[in-house]
């Protein structure tokens, strides 16, 4: 996560080029990682009523031009980790921002800030939920359309196909981190997600980017959180 002072540090640096996002399937785009957000992963979806930027990929030429390319757009931040330079998209691109309310006060600057409590729907078809337990306003995606779940941190890639709650150095708080799995699993349809992508790192998916049977996945997380809790 960039800080107010590292911003206005790099103000005047020269752009990096960068590379462009890989196109994962119809209407999904998957960022390189980012050093601003720890090797994190963001990315852009597609919908019937617009896309969105899931998380701040590095602000490299290649991603901004990508991103202005698309023309109209949000960004949906899913946790501290993902906030990356989210100032400087914001302004070159012009676009919302849109956090959860325990995590705003680290966006000083940033315009058209916009916030929410426990749920929200910033488009049709797109549903917020707060997860806190990775960070405070850790929160998650979910885009009913394609079925996808955009889980943030909350769940990190731990193999091929796999990913798990997992406790860090920087996690804020552990027992609410498993209560927000479990709370997530109620919220979600039954049956979904069909897929799941993670704002973590992807390099334990040995080449892959989104995680299969996710709702599979996810029964199987909540029955072992019940077993130990």
């Amino acid at each position: 996560m960039a800080d107010e002072a590292e911003e206005q540090g790099l103000a005047g640096a020269p752009m990096e080029a960068g590379r462009p996002p890989q196109a994962v399937r119809q209407g999904l785009w998957v960022f390189a990682p980012s050093r601003d957000s720890q090797g994190g992963t963001a990315w852009w979806l597609e919908t019937g009523a617009g896309g969105v930027l899931i998380d701040c990929p590095g602000f490299t030429e290649a991603n901004l031009a990508f991103l202005r390319q698309k023309g109209v757009g949000q960004i949906l931040l899913t946790s501290r980790e993902g906030h990356g330079r989210c100032r400087r998209f914001q302004e070159s691109l012009d676009w919302p921002v849109l956090v959860q309310e325990q995590e705003a006060f680290l966006l000083p600057g940033v315009k058209r800030l916009e916030i929410f409590g426990q749920e929200a729907e910033p488009l049709s078809g797109l549903r917020l939920l707060w997860t806190p337990g990775p960070s405070p306003g850790a929160s998650v995606v979910h885009a009913t359309e394609s079925d996808i779940l955009f889980c943030g941190r909350l769940l990190v890639p731990t193999g091929v196909g796999r990913a798990a709650p997992l406790r860090t150095s920087r996690t804020f708080h552990w027992p609410r981190q498993l209560r927000s799995l479990e709370r997530l699993g109620a919220w979600l349809p039954p049956g979904s997600p069909a897929w799941i992508a993670s704002g973590a790192a992807l390099g334990a998916l040995r080449g892959g980017r989104l995680i299969e049977n996710g709702r599979d996945l996810l029964e199987e997380l909540l029955r072992e959180v019940a077993t130990k809790g």
